[in-house]
């Protein structure tokens, strides 16, 4: 078989140890060969591919972004399917591995069950917030530098007796603040899924001031504070209609200051959290997804998905796996509250 590879939508560590995790067992195992599509569904529309072999992904393990670019393309742009055969047929393409989240795999599920197109997935997101896997890949990569991030300001916020705000990615789930929080010791997470009060937020906050401790306070991008119908920070919409989320730190601190009458200061990682090399666990995941994709799709399992389930890696269907974002359940939010103040 001929297979091409994409990564579509945002970047993150382990894109590459999945490519190379693809084109290793597809040759290797299947004799299969591949080629690359530059920027995601963009390359397939407009025809910019080439051929791909071991030499191209060698030493590309612990190495970040990808190799092939990504975009936010739609696959129903311009000519859309019609194009993607086109192309696919030009270049003798049998099948197509699509690695990226929600939207990527939300699209190419349905351009298996409504095109007739020959599609696996592999799931990408730093935010971890896909109902069809326990993990993906680049979210313990995430949460590794959110937890290294909160580490290094609870120093300054302790020599300055401050209260620090870290602002995390996640969109409207809230697993790296939870994961990050737990991990470098936050006295208040605060997530999307569950709204809290400013009192609570104040309770929290000199509780922890009143034991001695500099207050760390990490929440999560699309953390709307209970009381308010909306996002605080209006940063508009990116060129695909997306909210662009991100602010809520900069709301945060100033208010946390006039309530509690802590000096406040607010740091937002924004996209540090989605660059540099992955993570251990990272790269080994992202290499044990390619190498199931691979095995999909050289046996013709189109519209499945290569997916963590406990340690072993399963196959499911990439519709029912984006039916729902994959959120933080009560459970978790339970038990970390008792870490609190």
């Amino acid at each position: 078989m001929k297979i091409g590879v994409l990564t579509s939508g945002g970047d993150c560590p382990g894109l590459n140890a999945v490519i190379r995790g693809i084109v290793r067992k597809g040759i290797r195992s299947h004799e299969d060969t591949f080629v690359g599509i530059r920027d995601g569904w963009r390359g397939l529309l407009e025809d910019d591919v080439f051929d791909m072999s071991m030499l191209d992904v060698r030493g590309l393990s612990g190495r970040g972004g990808t190799i092939l670019g990504t975009s936010r393309t739609h696959p129903y742009e311009g000519a859309g399917p019609e194009r993607m055969r086109e192309v696919m047929s030009a270049h003798g393409i049998d099948a197509i591995v699509a690695i990226g989240g929600e939207g990527t795999l939300a699209g190419a599920a349905r351009l298996v069950h409504e095109e007739g197109l020959n599609i696996i997935g592999v799931p990408k997101t730093i935010d971890n917030d896909l109902s069809g896997t326990d993990y993906t890949f680049g979210f313990d990569s995430a949460h590794a530098i959110a937890t290294e991030s909160i580490d290094r300001l609870r120093t300054t916020a302790e020599s300055h007796h401050r209260c620090m705000v870290i602002e995390v990615m996640g969109r409207n789930v809230g697993w790296i603040a939870l994961h990050a929080g737990m991990a470098g010791g936050a006295h208040a997470i605060l997530m999307p899924e569950f709204p809290v009060s400013f009192d609570q937020i104040e309770e929290w906050v000199t509780s922890a001031r009143d034991r001695g401790r500099a207050p760390i306070v990490v929440v999560a991008e699309g953390f709307i504070p209970e009381g308010l119908d909306e996002q605080v920070a209006d940063r508009g919409v990116d060129n695909k209609g997306r909210t662009r989320l991100g602010g809520i730190a900069d709301f945060l601190a100033p208010k946390i200051e006039e309530i509690t009458g802590i000096e406040s200061r607010a740091t937002i990682l924004g996209h540090l959290q989605r660059g540099g090399s992955p993570t251990a666990y990272d790269r080994v995941l992202s290499t044990r997804l390619g190498m199931a994709a691979a095995d999909l799709a050289h046996n013709g399992d189109w519209g499945k998905m290569a997916s963590l389930k406990g340690t072993d890696i399963v196959s499911v269907d990439m519709a029912s796996a984006v039916d729902r974002l994959k959120s933080v359940p009560l459970q978790r939010w339970e038990e970390a509250q008792v870490l609190f103040g």
